[in-house]
């Protein structure tokens, strides 16, 4: 296993001969607004004629955070700030150099990676630690979002109600924006905040910032923010209540069940209700999540769950002080597993959760869910508390305890004892240098449940140099085999024995690291180049060896933003228990041992600023034993920012020896999204994964009929994916609900 490492080895030797290796930029302390209150009352449409846009000082001289950071910024980017009681206001002015702007579409949240705009990052407590963003392309699409403690990550799911309007100049186009008091978080007595504004000018692929970053980190990085120096204490906002009643109708039919037809009237409200500037309550009864987005489905060639994102609105606001803990494989709190059941949707009688700062460095939550019983399955009650204290410059002590209690009657606890309850609790340390060159972790859980003791702890160690051409980072890992986490996301534990038709807990011990380095140009057709390479091994409990996948890959990145990524896989797996990959009831489960097995992936992409986008894979070799073949291919036609039709595709042929079987999976997801309005769309979804035996339709429109109101109605059916095609279940829902602030 000498070769392990080579490559960490090799690249680790390169970032110390390199030479001119920057990863600190220039000082940013030039970066001040002196902010001041209006008297004027400022008209929202979009034209800089207010008298405050003719004498307040222009936030110029944005820096090129991409493809590279070494100059200013052209063309020009202006942005003016201004406050009255109510709201914050920004006056912006872009020049534009190209001859069109680049909008994919209309919709709401569509961000700034796909199109030309403008965003602004706001960190009213000005710790680094968490904040505020918004943005807004030339055809006034918004997009809000909460960034946490990685901070750089955006939730752009959670929604708010803030203002804005565009107009579109020859050669430049304006924006004024007013973002409500109301819907920030932040202490009244503190005077100076954090800020930064990005520049999207996607039509020439490029990123700019208003104060200098590195290029290895996003533009809503917090740590690399300038001032807002307020001339008086901030607005209180007030006091804010937010109320969102809803009403639905729909019809349904579920084979499984043998409903033909089943009518369904139901409603509900959630609240947010601003307990002072910076704590927040958000209550919930009945809620209904039929118009959030359908997972886009994949295939599974693991032996292992897949992670699907939260999707649903209230689980999103400060979502970072619940889902933060842990790593990608062990999420102690995952917020999918509260109205879910065995795959079954629960409902969600009512919630309550109570976010925010309780001082300038400590920021907490707190949140109660009470599921209803859905058949056999008992009502469970979810509570959940955490607390964020921050240290140093940008570094955060973070804790948890998670409780799940099941309300069974005598026969269900007699029955199903282990099910009673569920805790968990944790401590957490994330080190960041004031940079963000250097990070470190470290955390420690455990968890409860009725009659287990032992071998029931989670912890993880880990740190990593995060340079401008240099990236490397380590993480060591433990999970005993009874450590559970019933609102929780835990992978590999739980090792399906296809043998016995049995689930056998087993715990791991493992070790992650990812190296990669990067070339960057200023001339020439490429962009970047970077050489990385990903190495995991992982023992069980007692540390025998279980497996080691070692991938090494080269890509690049052009100007015109195609790219070209392949890649070599190595990996050697210790099969625990006999495991099958195909759905042949014929074939035997391929016998526990030891594989070796590599394959070769090489991945490319068109320009993505064009009308007709195109991207496609192949990965070739072997899986376990088998001969393995994979290509996928994805394709949009657009006509921007209105239309666009899309086509994904996915073939999976695995070839095993005899008597294990073959198997070729097919996904095959065409998506056509119209874009008539701002606040009109039709989005229509269509997947057949023929591993899941499944073919869904899903069509829905939504009409923002005023700001943060909708009225959706959703068309969904299912069909078994065999020859008779027979259908599982079928719904046609309208909803309606109203935001009202008090």
């Amino acid at each position: 296993m000498k070769h392990i490492f080579t490559l960490s080895l090799i690249l680790s030797g390169l970032s110390l001969t390199a030479g001119n290796n920057p990863t600190h930029p220039t000082d940013n302390s030039d970066k001040i607004i002196q902010l001041s209150k209006t008297s004027d009352k400022i008209i929202l449409d979009g034209v800089l004629d207010e008298n405050i846009w003719k004498g307040t000082g222009k936030n110029t001289d944005f820096w090129m955070k991409f493809p590279t950071n070494e100059s200013l910024a052209d063309p020009k980017t202006e942005v003016q700030v201004t406050y009255d009681d109510t709201y914050l206001y920004f006056g912006v002015r872009v020049t534009e150099s190209s001859d069109g702007l680049l909008v994919q579409s209309l919709k709401r949240d569509l961000g700034l990676r796909v199109a030309d705009g403008i965003g602004i990052v706001l960190d009213p407590v000005n710790l680094k630690t968490n904040g505020f963003y918004f943005a807004v392309t030339p055809y006034n699409s918004q997009t809000e979002g909460l960034i946490g403690n990685s901070n750089d990550e955006v939730t752009i799911t959670w929604d708010n109600t803030w203002y804005s309007e565009t107009k579109k100049y020859d050669g430049y186009w304006t924006a004024e924006i007013a973002i409500p008091f109301s819907i920030l978080r932040y202490e009244q007595s503190k005077r100076v905040w954090g800020i930064n504004f990005i520049r999207s000018a996607r039509s020439e692929n490029e990123f700019h910032t208003w104060t200098n970053m590195p290029l290895q980190f996003r533009g809503t990085d917090l740590g690399y923010l300038g001032q807002m120096m307020w001339d008086n204490d901030p607005p209180s906002g007030g006091s804010s209540v937010s109320i969102n009643p809803y009403f639905l109708a729909g019809i349904n039919s579920d084979a499984a069940t043998l409903v033909s037809t089943d009518g369904t009237i139901n409603a509900g409200v959630d609240a947010k209700i601003a307990v002072s500037s910076s704590i927040n309550l958000d209550l919930t009864v009945n809620p209904d999540f039929s118009n959030v987005d359908v997972d886009e489905q994949v295939t599974n060639l693991s032996r292992f769950s897949i992670f699907f994102p939260e999707r649903r609105v209230f689980f999103l606001e400060n979502d970072d002080l619940f889902s933060g803990f842990g790593i990608p494989p062990v999420r102690p709190f995952y917020s999918r597993r509260i109205g879910s059941k065995d795959g079954q949707s629960v409902p969600i009688l009512f919630g309550a959760r109570l976010t925010g700062n309780l001082n300038k460095k400590l920021r907490f939550g707190v949140m109660n869910i009470q599921t209803g019983r859905k058949g056999e399955s008992a009502a469970d009650n979810f509570t959940t508390l955490t607390f964020n204290q921050q240290v140093l410059d940008r570094s955060v002590i973070k804790g948890y305890f998670t409780n799940r209690t099941a309300f069974q009657n005598e026969t269900e606890k007699s029955n199903d004892r282990f099910g009673t309850f569920g805790r968990n609790g944790g401590l957490e340390l994330s080190y960041s240098s004031k940079s963000g060159v250097v990070q470190a972790w470290s955390g420690g859980h455990f968890s409860l449940k009725p009659d287990i003791s032992g071998n029931n702890i989670f912890s993880n160690l880990g740190a990593g140099y995060f340079g401008q051409n240099f990236v490397t980072f380590t993480d060591f890992t433990h999970a005993g085999r009874n450590y559970y986490a019933d609102v929780g996301f835990v992978n590999r534990i739980s090792n399906y024995d296809a043998k016995r038709d049995t689930v056998i807990r087993v715990g791991f011990n493992f070790a992650f690291n990812e190296t990669e380095y990067t070339w960057y140009f200023k001339d020439g057709v490429l962009n970047r180049f970077s050489l990385g390479t990903e190495n995991f091994l992982a023992y069980d409990e007692n540390f025998k060896f279980n497996e080691l996948n070692q991938t090494s890959s080269a890509s690049w990145e052009f100007k015109n933003t195609s790219q070209i990524e392949i890649g070599y896989n190595i990996n050697r797996v210790n099969l625990l228990f006999p495991f099958t990959f195909v759905d042949d009831v014929n074939a035997e489960p391929l016998p526990a041992k030891m594989y070796n097995f590599n394959n070769g992936t090489l991945e490319v992409s068109t320009d993505s600023r064009k009308n007709f986008v195109a991207s496609a894979g192949i990965t070739y070799g072997k899986f376990y034993n088998a001969d393995y073949l994979q290509m996928n291919a994805d394709i949009n036609v657009r006509n921007q920012p209105y239309f666009l039709m899309s086509m994904s595709f996915e073939y999976n042929d695995l070839k095993f020896p005899a008597p294990y079987g073959n198997q070729k999976f097919w996904l095959i997801a065409p998506k056509m999204e119209v874009n008539f309005a701002n606040n009109l769309f039709w989005t229509t979804f269509v997947q057949w994964n023929s591993q899941a035996d499944n073919f869904n339709v899903n069509s829905r429109i939504q009409w923002r009929y005023r700001p943060m109101s909708d009225m959706f109605l959703v068309f969904s059916d299912n069909y078994f994916t065999d020859v008779a095609f027979v259908n599982k279940n079928r719904a046609i829902v309208l909803k309606v609900n109203y935001w009202l602030n008090i």
